[in-house]
């Protein structure tokens, strides 16, 4: 049985996930499973987004009723095919491990032996769903369908793709976001071994070669003088300077209750901090690739896509064809993190401009520094809190104003999630605060800066969570308040927030002893859906090395189908989130990124990775999604572990203990 899986597989998994529903219902054999990434069709569109793309943690969650109808479909089908085969009632049969049974003959067929048959039937709707407790693969923890292939190497990625006469191209582009070609010397580049053309394309200068090494050297070989345009000067220092002076003035309201100002003015102590955080890569292990080959009637593309209908619709206008003659082959991703979700294409339109100037199949290959200096980062953003607890340590007010970039300004996103200039992806996990605070405000600076930024796993949760947990520590401790506890009542009307936060305190043993100069931190956080929080425990040598020893992850995503995928995409999150914390940082001066690879953006080391706990809430809610929510809730309980071990707080990230305050 073969699977046709409409979203695509980046490590989240869900080539198993969803073939496990459809094979749920099916009463499949799972052992004959497999697995097909859909063409881009429109039958194939998200059901919440009505477009064929994967991100945003909904794949599993939005396709589980349509896979799950699905299959039961078929088994009503083949169930109605053995039927009018053996001339009987179709109740009389039923279905096990991929066949009909008719029990009181005995009699028994496959699915294969039916399938001819069932397809010529009419679907049945409505259609009867199983019982969940009935459930022999929901809710188990299957092993995943596409493990071998990545493990054997016949997984192919889209950096992997070949074919007939293909070349390979590399882009030279501007050093600075913005800038143009002002003249371009090619002589030394077509004088390398190798180099077959090289074009002008509107992203820059592109080296087409028999392979991906004449290419690079050939584009080394080039002179090119660069127009660098208004963004020639920016730099990451003059921009915070200019934040913190938009966050002095009041913004578009996001969310406000009460009356903070006067609250702040007669709280018995007050405190005011500003949280950082800076532009990040994606920095996905395989860089950004796209094999075009381009004909007169049609073009197919390869690439490992998150947005098979935006890029379709782009290479068709680039190629001047019409969508239905492109179609795109989405292979596997290596990572993805929203970068392969562009709502400019940028990497689908390059190639076809490419292959177009090239007049021959291309595969554009983007090196790690291209990828470092490429833009669509998640933007830098810039938190001033105040708030106030009373004589009794409680909370009267909290005021909160983020300044940056909105990264659906100019999108076509733009209209449905931007509202009165707020762009909701800036403020999410702040203006939806859950605690119980009589006096909040929740303001938005949305800034206009001439760097291309993109959601990022987690998107705006991975920003606002780091500066509402950490502010929710000062205040506790303002306070003389335990963080567990004065969450835990805060939250007496978020029950799922309380449950995971309970849950998380409980298995890490929080109030309990740890060896000396370890220490405790915790934060909770909803996003997309879902429910978590950790607890991280944490140490701080005498020259200021930070390690984190384990982290103790709590999640609620409603009913679930595959707990060991949930597992994985935890600890994967509390990893992404933890490398952010410890390393991650883009800066900019004279307009120029100045980190390029992992010697100066580092990743977590396997050394360095803790000890990673995942404990998952059982019930029957709705299901939330799992691949981004691991992510926002590291970050803060790391540095409020390091306040609790040393005193000190950090309030910009990546963390640098000769900062800390």
């Amino acid at each position: 049985m073969t699977v046709i899986v409409n979203h695509s597989e980046m490590g989240q998994g869900v080539f198993t996930a969803l073939p496990m529903i459809l094979a749920e219902e099916l009463d499949a054999d799972w052992t004959k499973v497999r697995f097909e990434p859909a063409p881009v069709d429109p039958v194939y569109n998200h059901p919440v987004f009505g477009m064929q793309m994967t991100g945003g943690s909904t794949s599993t969650w939005s396709s589980f009723d349509q896979f799950r109808k699905a299959g039961a479909a078929a088994r009503a089908m083949l169930v109605a095919a053995a039927a009018q085969r053996w001339k009987v009632d179709p109740a009389a049969c039923r279905t096990e491990n991929g066949t009909v049974v008719h029990a009181p003959s005995n009699r028994r067929l496959s699915y294969g032996q039916l399938a001819e048959e069932a397809a010529r039937l009419t679907p049945p709707s409505p259609v009867a769903l199983k019982d969940p407790k009935d459930f022999k693969l929901i809710g188990r923890p299957v092993k995943r369908l596409d493990t071998p292939e990545k493990t054997n190497g016949k997984g192919v990625f889209g950096i992997d793709v070949t074919g007939p006469g293909m070349l390979t191209a590399v882009v030279a582009r501007s050093p600075v976001f913005g800038g143009r070609v002002k003249s371009v010397d090619a002589e030394r580049a077509k004088a390398v071994p190798g180099v077959r053309k090289v074009v002008q394309v509107p992203s820059g200068v592109a080296v087409v070669a028999d392979g991906f090494w004449p290419a690079r050297r050939g584009r080394e070989a080039l002179r090119i003088e660069w127009d660098e345009g208004p963004m020639a000067d920016f730099s990451t220092a003059r921009q915070r300077q200019q934040y913190a002076e938009q966050a002095r003035q009041p913004g578009l309201v996001a969310r406000k209750e009460g009356d903070p100002l006067s609250a702040l003015g007669s709280a018995a102590k007050k405190v005011e901090a500003v949280y950082e955080v800076p532009y990040l890569s994606h920095a996905m292990m395989e860089p950004l690739n796209c094999a075009v080959d381009l004909r007169a009637d049609g073009c197919e593309i390869w690439t490992g896509t998150q947005f098979q209908t935006m890029d379709r619709a782009t290479a068709a206008e680039v190629a001047g064809l019409k969508p239905e003659q492109v179609q795109i082959h989405t292979t596997l991703l290596g990572g993805g993190f929203g970068r392969r979700a562009t709502p400019t294409s940028d990497f689908v339109r390059e190639a076809v401009h490419v292959a177009k100037a090239a007049g021959a199949p291309v595969k554009v290959i983007w090196t790690r520094e291209d990828d470092m200096h490429g833009g669509y980062y998640r933007p830098a953003y810039y938190h001033a809190l105040a708030g106030g607890v009373d004589a009794s340590g409680n909370l009267l007010a909290w005021s909160h104003r983020i300044v940056g970039q909105s990264i659906l300004a100019g999108t076509p996103f733009e209209q449905a999630m931007v509202k009165n200039g707020i762009d909701d992806t800036a403020v999410e996990g702040a203006s939806d605060l859950p605690y119980a605070i009589p006096n909040l405000s929740v303001e938005y600076h949305p800034m206009k800066v001439g760097v291309p930024v993109l959601w990022w796993r987690s998107v705006g949760h991975s920003h606002t969570a780091f500066a509402t947990e950490c502010f929710l520590d000062e205040l506790a401790a303002a306070g003389g308040k335990d963080p567990f506890e004065l969450r835990r009542a805060l939250l007496a009307k978020a029950p799922r927030h309380k449950g995971v936060l309970e849950l998380a305190a409980e298995k890490a043993g929080w109030g309990k002893p740890l060896p000396a100069g370890r220490a405790r931190g915790i934060a909770v956080h909803a996003s997309f859906e879902s429910y978590t929080a950790q607890v991280a425990e944490v140490s701080v040598d005498g020259a200021g090395k930070v390690r984190v020893h384990r982290v103790v992850c709590a999640i609620d995503c409603g009913r679930y189908v595959n707990p060991g995928i949930i597992e994985a995409q935890t600890q994967g999150g509390a990893i992404f989130g933890l490398t952010a914390a410890l390393y991650g940082e883009l800066t900019f001066d004279q307009g120029r990124v100045q980190q390029s690879n992992f010697h100066d953006y580092p990743m977590l080391r396997i050394n360095e990775t803790p000890d990673i706990e995942v404990h998952i809430v059982q019930n029957d809610e709705k299901s939330g999604g799992v691949g981004e929510p691991g992510v926002p809730c590291t970050a803060p309980a790391v540095v409020n572990a390091i306040f609790a071990a040393t005193g000190k707080r950090v309030r910009r990230l990546p963390i640098r203990m000769s900062e800390a305050g």
